[in-house]
């Protein structure tokens, strides 16, 4: 006979939910042609300019066309690394409470590296986009990067909680 699935509680739920968010919202900025996704991190790239290199409208085109695609780059790459990390926060906290070297945490960093390589796949088949593996590497570093934050909330809420408890019942002891 087959395991019956464990319940979730309201918050797996919730982040269950999140998880699936975040995944279409990956899906659909994956479907944007080069051009869209140039224009969507184009407002970021121009804040980073701003930040990073004051000096941007002082220099010959050619260096400014430098200093631009290097740092449209950087953010394309901080923006992979930063939704994949909002993907396994997520996708860990509806696994629900555990330590991080455990086969669950092991399945997470895989789920998110297997969702990993088909919006790259994906990628392949819209105009002016490519699969590179290397962004590959980078959604799982930012899943596993997620799982660890998750892993330390977890950690800090069990605490705060039984700290609670334990002053109750010193409390309640009394």
């Amino acid at each position: 006979m087959a395991k019956k699935l464990p319940k979730l509680n309201r918050i797996q739920i919730l982040f269950l939910i999140l998880t699936l968010a975040l995944m279409c919202t990956i899906f659909c900025l994956s479907n944007e042609n080069r051009n869209e996704s140039g224009q969507t991190s184009s407002f970021l790239t121009t804040l980073a300019m701003k930040i990073f290199h004051s000096n941007y409208k002082n220099e010959f085109p050619e260096i400014q066309q430098e200093l631009w695609e290097k740092t449209e780059f950087i953010v394309r790459k901080i923006a992979h690394f930063t939704i994949y990390s909002a993907l396994g926060f997520c996708a860990s906290l509806t696994v629900g409470k555990r330590r991080l070297f455990t086969l669950k945490s092991l399945g997470v960093i895989i789920f998110g590296f297997c969702y990993a390589m088909s919006d790259e796949i994906h990628q392949s088949f819209v105009p002016g986009r490519s699969c590179e593996f290397r962004d590959m590497m980078i959604d799982t570093c930012g899943v596993t990067c997620g799982i660890v934050i998750s892993l330390a909330l977890i950690g800090i809420i069990a605490h705060i909680v039984r700290k609670r408890s334990n002053k109750q019942r010193v409390v309640s002891r009394k």
